[in-house]
């Protein structure tokens, strides 16, 4: 699939605007997803999803074709939202409530794997109290511990995600999960 994103950008880069349309087809999902999952509000997470296609589009002559481009759109879309963070009340959380239901959030709408219904209520309850103890995480270790455990990025595609040198990265997951650690030992 990499290569047909990068053909999809040699494309764009020789003026073909319509080619940027299937790159964004294939990562708007998952750079919404991030996007939520930082900053915890539908709206903001869609307007810096969209806001980070546009700055991609815009500054796509200044992408170097032999990286990824996942690697570079996520950077993008991650300092967006952490400068997003920066600038608001911080009264909002990754598990927001999702408006119109019974105090529910995103992370409980996620399919059952047929567990017993109190075993569920239990894993929501531990899931929504562990993603409120990472959403209060200062945003250097909120943003790693992120990308590494609910993205799944590997530490050197963080590195170039967030533009810090990988011993960097690895010194903030660990200290990342150190603060977690110690938020989550009474549980």
């Amino acid at each position: 699939m990499e290569q047909f994103i990068k053909k999809k950008i040699i494309q764009v880069k020789k003026g073909d605007q319509s080619a940027f349309s299937d790159v964004v087809a294939f990562y708007q999902d998952k750079i919404y997803q991030h996007c939520y999952r930082m900053l915890g509000n539908k709206h903001e997470a869609e307007d810096m999803a969209q806001e980070a296609f546009i700055r991609a589009f815009v500054n796509i002559d200044s992408f170097d074709e032999n990286r990824k481009f996942s690697t570079w759109l996520y950077r993008i879309a991650t300092n967006l939202t952490i400068d997003r963070m920066r600038k608001r009340k911080p009264d909002y959380h990754l598990d927001a409530e999702v408006k119109g239901t019974d105090g529910l959030d995103m992370y409980s709408q996620l399919a059952s794997t047929e567990r017993l219904p109190g075993e569920e209520v239990e894993s929501r309850e531990l899931q929504r109290y562990i993603h409120q103890e990472i959403s209060q995480l200062p945003s250097k270790y909120r943003s790693i511990i992120m990308l590494r455990y609910l993205e799944e990025f590997s530490l050197k595609e963080i590195s170039e995600i967030l533009d810090v040198p990988l011993g960097t990265v690895k010194t903030r997951i660990h200290r990342g999960r150190e603060a977690l650690r110690k938020r989550l030992r009474h549980v």
